[in-house]
C-alpha cells in the first residue's frame, strides 16, 4: 500500500511562530505537507493543508497530531490529488461552468467548497457547519464537518450573485421559442387523488405525485414532465399547485428529492416563486418548501 492522503482544516493563534509548531510537528512525524490554504480572521487564523501520511495512519493519529501543535476545531478527511489543484484556478472554472449553465450552480458550487453528504442519519449533525446562498427565493444550503470561513461565505455570496446575474440577464433577452404546432396547446392541471397531473389533449405530459407523511406534517413529492414538453414551466406549475394541495391539508411543507447533477432544479424552484431551501448529497439534493404561508386560492 502508498501513502495516504489527507484534507486538514484546522484554527490556530493569530501570532508568529504557531504555524511553525504545527509545520515542525509535522516533519518529526514524518507527516509531509503537500499544500497549504490559509484564511485569515481577527484574532485566528484558520489552514487548510493537504499532508501526506505513511499508510498506517488513522484519522485519529492525524488529529491528535495537529491537536496537540496547538490546533482547534480540527477537521480530517481522506482526499486524492485533486485536492492540490490551485484554488484561484478552481474558482475560475467554477464561475465558468455557472455562466455557460446556471442552473447546475448548487451541484457546481458543493463540489467546489466539498461539501458533505446530509447528515441526517450519520450522527453527524451535531458538527456539521453551515453555508447558505440565496438566488432570488431560493436558498441552496451547504452543509460539512469542516466550518466555512469568512473568506469562503464572502466566495460564496459572490457566486450566488453571479447566478442571480446571469439569471435576470437571461430572462431579459430571451426570445419566445418557436412551437410545436402539434402540441400548442396550454396543459391543463388536474389535482386527482395523490397527485397533480400536467394534461393536454387527455394525455399526461407531466406528473407530481405525493406520500404523506401525517406524523411529520411533510408530503414527500415525485415530479416528472414529459421530455417533449420540458422547458416551458410545467414543472413549475405543477410543484406550486401541489404546494397549494400540501396547504390545504395542513401540511407543513413539500419535500423534493432529485439527482445532485439535476441542472433543472434551480429553475423548477425558482419558477413557483416560492421559498425553497436546496440541500446538497452526496448524490442527491432535497429541495424542502414551506407551505404554511402559502394562500389555499
Amino acid at each position: 500500500m502508498g501513502d495516504m492522503l489527507w484534507r486538514v482544516r484546522t484554527t490556530l493563534d493569530d501570532r508568529p511562530g504557531a504555524l511553525a509548531e504545527l509545520t515542525s510537528a509535522c516533519g518529526s512525524a514524518g507527516v509531509n505537507i503537500l499544500g497549504l490554504q490559509v484564511f485569515p480572521g481577527l484574532d485566528r487564523v484558520t489552514d487548510e493543508l493537504v499532508l501526506r501520511t505513511p499508510d498506517d495512519w488513522e484519522l485519529a493519529d492525524l488529529a491528535d497530531l495537529v491537536e496537540r501543535s496547538g490546533g482547534t476545531g480540527v477537521s480530517v478527511l481522506p482526499c486524492t490529488e485533486a485536492a492540490l489543484a490551485d484554488q484561484p484556478t478552481r474558482y475560475v472554472l467554477a464561475a465558468r461552468s455557472i455562466l455557460a449553465a446556471p442552473a447546475t450552480f448548487p451541484d457546481v458550487v458543493a463540489q467546489l467548497f466539498d461539501a458533505e453528504a446530509d447528515p441526517d442519519g450519520a450522527g453527524l449533525s451535531a458538527v456539521m457547519d453551515g453555508m447558505d446562498l440565496e438566488i432570488g427565493d431560493v436558498v441552496v444550503q451547504l452543509r460539512r464537518t469542516a466550518p466555512f470561513t469568512a473568506a469562503e461565505h464572502a466566495r460564496g455570496r459572490a457566486l450566488a450573485e453571479l447566478v442571480a446575474d446571469v439569471l435576470a440577464a437571461s430572462a431579459a433577452s430571451a426570445a419566445p421559442e418557436p412551437k410545436d404546432l402539434s402540441t400548442d396547446e396550454e396543459p391543463v392541471l388536474e389535482v386527482r387523488e395523490g397527485e397533480v397531473c400536467a394534461v393536454v389533449a387527455a394525455v399526461v405530459v407531466g406528473r407530481a405525485a405525493w406520500e404523506v407523511d401525517d406524523d411529520d406534517h411533510v408530503w414527500h413529492v415525485e415530479l416528472a414532465v414529459d421530455p417533449a414538453w420540458r422547458r416551458r414551466r410545467i414543472g413549475s406549475r405543477l410543484l406550486l399547485e401541489t404546494a397549494r394541495a400540501a396547504r390545504g391539508s395542513d401540511a407543513d411543507e413539500i419535500v423534493l428529492r432529485t439527482a445532485a447533477d439535476n441542472p433543472a432544479v434551480l429553475p423548477l424552484v425558482l419558477g413557483t416563486g416560492l421559498r425553497g431551501r436546496i440541500r446538497m448529497g452526496s448524490d442527491d439534493l432535497t429541495v424542502r418548501i414551506p407551505v404554511r404561508r402559502l394562500a389555499t386560492v
